[in-house]
């Protein structure tokens, strides 16, 4: 595996996201592409990570040794085009994307982004729950 893509957002699920993608990278020396944007680009949006989350993200990844491009666009499409741009600007051999709990009637949906990077990925994509 060479290039995993994470849909990364400041919350229990992104980390989650971001904690999965480390283990795998680890395993095949894997590179990794963090995509983050708030949705239409706003960096005001909760989704949007701050600069001192985005810093110590890839500080982390950093002293991990992992391989790694940070991609924060400010001037977003939605936060999916954004992923599976990426994914096929990198020609991505898998994407990450972190999953949250959901009410009954919320589980019929995964929720819009979630649910486009899953149904038009051209690569497998593995959707991780947060730890309880």
């Amino acid at each position: 595996m060479e290039h995993i893509v994470v849909g990364y957002v400041p919350s229990p699920e992104g980390v989650a996201a971001v904690d999965y993608a480390i283990k795998v990278a680890r395993r095949g020396e894997s590179r990794l592409v963090i995509v983050n944007s708030g949705v239409r680009g706003s960096d005001a949006h909760p989704a949007f990570a701050s600069a001192s989350e985005w810093d110590a993200l890839a500080e982390q990844l950093r002293e991990l040794g992992i391989e790694h491009e940070m991609r924060q666009p400010s001037s977003a499409q939605s936060p999916a085009d954004e992923i599976l741009a990426a994914a096929a600007a990198v020609d991505a051999d898998m994407i990450v994307i972190g999953l949250r709990r959901r009410s009954p009637v919320g589980k019929l949906f995964l929720g819009s982004s979630s649910q486009q990077v899953i149904l038009e990925a051209e690569c497998p994509v593995v959707a991780v729950k947060r730890p309880e």
